[in-house]
């Protein structure tokens, strides 16, 4: 991902291979690929789930699907990303449960610290089955705790202090690499839509020996040219801290929900992002007709998508695999 800075912006999609608007589970399909011809570069997935034994992630993919995806976007030389919408440890609820403060119960030394680290072995245990075909570890772009500068996630930040916050991360991720061994995975420290200085972006930053890559979420609605503002001034700042502390920077999620604007793809976002060198960006799943933030085959915008799926900024499946991101594949 290092060596890809400056040949163009990875482009990625949530969920794109598990289902799409008017299918689901249909061998090798895709929304993107249907337009493009090709796959996106990144594929996004979902923990959520796993930490309670269920059979399917928190959209309705059966766990034995989802491994078997990361398997083939691996084998085409694809990247891999995961967010974790995990159950609230503590009284196990959703993600979106900020009825109780319990960030202090479940950091070293709370009441509920046994109760997560259940959770953590669980995530451990799936992700350490994910390997290719000699046996070795697929790289995970890991994404714990996003949008943490938002306050609609039990790990929001009016639901812990900073200092709480860099206690629950740094915990995560030395347990996951010094005690599970898995060293397969890159982090992702994810900011919400919400931060307006540098300051605001690493008020709870935990430090570099925990981050790999950093990133936000931001979405558009209706008002574009606001969305564009918004866009262009938090990726300077992230691009700037990425500078600063040597790590990539990344659009994490965004996207327009049911791409109203037939020229959105290249005269908004792209137009926007390839002022920086940013490694990728990675834009929301395609659950139905109603919600779905890529286009399909006949939907308006679909012409400019390929427009921006020819622009040499841009980077799909068909360009990383010929670059060869993972060496001899």
């Amino acid at each position: 991902m290092q060596r890809l800075i400056g040949a163009g912006v990875m482009f990625g999609h949530h969920d794109d291979l598990a289902y799409g608007v008017g299918w689901r589970g249909d061998s090798e399909r895709s929304d993107i690929k249907s337009v493009t011809g090709s796959y996106p570069a990144l594929y996004g997935w979902d923990l959520a789930g796993i930490e309670v034994d269920h059979e399917k992630d928190i959209n309705g993919i059966p766990f034995k699907q989802q491994k078997q995806f990361v398997k083939e976007v691996y084998d085409r030389g694809g990247v891999n990303t995961f967010c974790w919408h995990s159950n609230n440890p503590v009284n196990g609820h959703t993600a979106w449960d900020t009825s109780q403060i319990i960030v202090k119960d479940i950091i070293p030394g709370g009441t509920f610290h046994r109760e997560y680290i259940k959770q953590l072995d669980k995530v451990a245990a799936y992700l350490n089955k994910l390997k290719g075909r000699n046996g070795e570890h697929i790289p995970i772009l890991f994404r714990p705790f996003h949008e943490l500068t938002g306050n609609w996630f039990w790990w929001g930040k009016e639901l812990c202090s900073p200092k709480e916050f860099k206690s629950l991360w740094i915990f995560t991720v030395k347990y996951l690499r010094d005690v599970k061994h898995l060293h397969n995975l890159l982090i992702v420290y994810s900011a919400g839509d919400n931060f307006k200085t540098s300051e605001d972006f690493l008020e709870r930053y935990p430090g570099d020996q925990s981050v790999d890559v950093v990133s936000f979420d931001t979405y558009c609605y209706k008002n574009v040219d606001q969305f564009k503002i918004q866009l262009n001034s938090q990726l300077a700042i992230t691009q700037s801290i990425a500078a600063l502390h040597h790590k990539l920077a990344a659009i994490a999620e965004t996207g327009y929900e049911g791409v109203p604007k037939e020229d959105w793809w290249t005269k908004d976002l792209l137009s926007t992002i390839n002022k920086y060198p940013i490694s990728y960006v990675m834009v929301w799943r395609n659950d139905n007709s109603k919600h779905f933030y890529v286009p399909y085959p006949g939907q308006s915008s679909a012409a400019d998508f390929k427009q921006m799926f020819n622009n040499p900024q841009t980077m799909f499946q068909n360009r990383i695999s010929r670059l060869s991101i993972y060496g001899n594949k």
